[in-house]
């Protein structure tokens, strides 16, 4: 959208706070200002990290070359032999006398020395740089005859040379050579070149491009502006690693945490359980290389100023898949490894594992408080096995909240199963998923009213609006699949006392290599955009407040040409003396809302208005426009504790008011 479009838009808006279109029979929203509701936990909205969508290799985690090590199934996926001219030569993946007997394989490239001679790397869906930047290449390499020279090289998708630099003198043993890139244009689907210059061969093995500007400049870090919006959400909490790729689609490939710290180059590569999911997209180059492993899990939760949320396999393979189970006289091990855990992130650096946070270069604590058991298991063979994790754990580390499942629907026989057996086990928290039309969310938004207060609280920890159904290609990341969410949001936070943390699922898709949609964030290889729904997530992070405080909502009496939904949420923020109003308007109409700040004395100036808006329901944002549905602020005048106020359609409108 061009300025001049966007001004109207704004202008539009603003006749709209002013009455300028309103309605006959106005809605009443009464908010009790000084009623003590229930605390909000400080930690309540959240982000749920699973690696699908490429979201961690390829995404998150900056490497920027496809199997660097070699180790895929199929040796040299995502390489392919360059022979320009009349050169010749041969390429092998060979295991003697490894650089890492941990991950052994490693590539020879063999050249006739009649010209260059190589291999080139295609990254993930291209390799994307930018024009004079600095990006780290890095090769363990060793000379094995001859004396060739090699040409470290960045082409574009179109065969323009962006950059080359020059390596020689090799020695007979494995070491690391390093040099910088930088390219000479910006390329979203760059490729990098090996090539051999002169008679001979080289070994390689983990070869490696990172941008230097990685997050906080971490060698071998995140890629920064998808940590950036991770940490603009002001997330309380972060979910990890997943997700149905904690079970695996059978317990061989199940996520074990403990293979995924140390040394990078020690980290054994493991399948992706989204890499053979779908039939209709398949991804048979989706594999994890555990650079992004618990450590650096951990150090992005402090980094974000979130509450780290791992979650462990619970002796369950994916029920979806093989739903292969650990017999109960077995499970011990995997009881060690949540034990273990713990003491990996809280335990002081004279413990076994807390000696192993500290060589990783943090020597305090990660602070712990929360631990998931299972992703999304049900029945009784989760009860079990969850009973058993209980117990073990309260037994050595009360004071961690323990996350238990419903199962993967809201409401279906899994569920209802699994809550009266949660509550007799003293269940701290139960992790509640549902993926529904927006009607669903809309129906929904009174779901926790009624809840036990006494019970277990709730984690609604993956929750998404579909545009069209789940599992469907079509599903869009729409105006009005945010609104259903927002309008459900508020229903959490009335229930705060029950609702203890909310995420949104899934978190990052990468736009050439998705299975799963809708998300909240989409990148590709140099570009991010945040969805409606990143922006109505934000909107309720961003006001969290302190305290819930009772509104009461009055709807003008029914017109069955009128659509009359509209929902409301109220906080309070007691650092700042504000009352923080979330109102959502998913009709096509304007509204005119009287608000009455009931038990306020006086309004002082300074009230803002934040809206969340866009022309139509089926209002999208993309890579060229992402700020087609985006937030905007506006000062409101606000004189008396009663006043009126229009809430455009299509709208989620966040008021601040100080009392």
């Amino acid at each position: 959208m061009n300025a001049k479009k966007r001004s109207r838009v704004s202008l539009c808006v603003l006749a709209l706070f002013l009455g300028l279109a309103a309605e006959a029979e106005p809605t009443r929203i009464t908010v009790q200002t000084e009623a003590q509701g229930a605390r909000i936990n400080p930690a309540m909205w959240g982000i749920f990290f699973e690696d699908i969508n490429f979201g961690a290799d390829g995404g998150l985690y900056a490497e920027l070359v496809k199997n660097r090590g070699f180790e895929f199934p199929e040796p040299l996926m995502g390489w392919s032999k360059l022979s320009p001219g009349v050169a010749k030569g041969r390429l092998s993946v060979l295991t003697e006398k490894p650089c890492n007997a941990a991950a052994p394989h490693y590539l020879r490239i063999e050249s006739d020395g009649k010209g260059l001679f190589g291999v080139a790397n295609e990254g993930f869906r291209g390799i994307g740089v930018r024009q004079n930047e600095p990006y780290d290449f890095s090769v363990e390499v060793r000379g094995v005859s001859g004396s060739p020279n090699l040409k470290v090289e960045l082409y574009s998708s179109e065969g323009a040379l962006l950059e080359s630099v020059e390596l020689k003198g090799f020695s007979a043993n494995w070491e690391k050579r390093r040099a910088v890139l930088r390219p000479s244009a910006t390329e979203a689907r760059a490729k990098l070149y090996l090539l051999l210059d002169g008679k001979g061969s080289l070994d390689f093995d983990l070869v490696s491009l990172f941008p230097a500007n990685t997050w906080k400049r971490r060698a071998g870090g995140l890629r920064a502006d998808m940590v950036q919006m991770l940490a603009d959400l002001k997330p309380g909490f972060m979910r990890f690693p997943g997700g149905c790729i904690v079970e695996g689609s059978d317990l061989t490939r199940r996520y074990q945490w403990k293979k995924t710290i140390g040394p990078v180059e020690e980290r054994a590569l493991l399948i992706n359980r989204w890499n053979n999911e779908f039939l209709h997209r398949p991804a048979p180059d989706y594999f994890q290389t555990f650079g992004l492993g618990f450590f650096e899990f951990f150090q992005l939760c402090e980094d974000i100023g979130a509450q780290p949320l791992p979650i462990l396999n619970c002796g369950m393979a994916c029920q979806f898949n093989s739903g292969e189970l650990c017999p109960l006289d077995q499970l011990d091990p995997y009881i060690q490894d949540a034990l273990d855990l713990i003491e990996f992130a809280n335990g002081p650096a004279s413990t076994e594992w807390g000696a192993k946070r500290a060589a990783m270069g943090h020597p305090e604590p990660f602070n712990l408080k929360l631990l998931g058991i299972g992703n999304e298991q049900w029945d009784q063979q989760y009860i079990d096995r969850y009973a058993r994790f209980h117990r073990a754990l309260k037994e050595k580390y009360p004071e961690i909240l323990l996350v238990s499942s419903a199962g993967p629907s809201p409401d279906d026989r899994h569920f209802t199963f699994a809550w009266p057996r949660l509550r007799e086990l003293k269940a701290d928290i139960v992790d509640e998923h549902c993926y529904a039309r927006p009607d669903w969310f809309f129906d929904n938004t009174h779901r926790y009213d009624n809840y036990d207060r006494n019970g277990p609280k709730v984690f609604m920890g993956e929750y998404a609006a579909q545009s069209d159904k789940v599992v469907s290609v079509r599903n869009r990341n729409d105006l009005e699949c945010a609104l259903a969410e927002a309008a459900y949001m508020t229903g959490l936070e009335r229930n705060a006392d029950v609702v203890r943390l909310a995420s949104y699922a899934p978190l990052f898709a990468h736009a050439d290599a998705w299975q799963w949609r809708p998300n909240l964030i989409w990148t590709d290889n140099l570009r991010i955009y945040g969805t409606p729904s990143y922006y109505a997530q934000q909107l309720f992070s961003r006001n969290r407040g302190d305290t819930v405080v009772p509104v009461k909502l009055e709807l003008p009496s029914s017109n069955p040409r009128t659509d009359s939904r509209l929902y409301a949420s109220a906080v309070r923020d007691d650092a700042n003396g504000e009352i923080i109003l979330k109102v959502v308007n998913p009709s096509s109409e304007s509204r005119d809302v009287v608000i009455q700040l009931e038990g306020a004395r006086s309004v002082r100036s300074g009230a803002t208005a934040v809206v969340l808006t866009g022309g139509k329901p089926n209002d999208e944002n993309s890579f060229d426009a992402p700020q087609k549905v985006f937030p905007r602020s506006f000062p409101v005048e606000i004189k008396s504790p009663m006043f009126n106020q229009a809430v455009p359609p299509l709208t989620l409108m966040v008021l601040r008011i100080k009392v």
